[in-house]
């Protein structure tokens, strides 16, 4: 059974910074794309980040750009995501997924397994 467990949201003041974490189970992690959503309340859910499983290339949404860094740990298990110079738009849900050999996909379609998400939550 395949689990992707988020954590590492929190409330912070503009201008701080948070480190989420995603830890997989039940999955050869090697050779799954990992990436980062998020979903703020009346949104639709956004891409914010994806590394690839075999190259490690990363791509990010033009929203964060320059602020997020997106890593991961095979040998753990685990994604991470360093956020700094948050701002209040970045106030969401973020949620990890994983696609199966994907090619650094952007679109939420083309992940199977999801995380249940952890709240963001950054004030002005």
């Amino acid at each position: 059974q395949v689990q992707l467990v988020e954590s590492g949201g929190s409330l912070v003041q503009a201008g701080g910074s948070l480190r989420l974490s995603c830890i997989a189970s039940g999955l050869v992690y090697r050779y799954y794309s990992m990436a980062w959503f998020r979903q703020a309340p009346g949104k639709e859910r956004e891409f914010v980040s994806v590394i690839a499983w075999n190259s490690g290339r990363t791509d990010y949404a033009d929203s964060v750009t320059g602020r997020f860094t997106i890593s991961r740990d095979n040998a753990k298990k685990t994604m991470y995501l360093q956020m700094n110079s948050l701002k209040p738009e970045d106030t969401a849900v973020y949620y990890c997924a994983a696609n199966f050999q994907g090619t650094g996909d952007t679109s939420d379609t083309r992940y199977r397994y999801w995380g249940q998400g952890t709240q963001v939550t950054v004030s002005s």
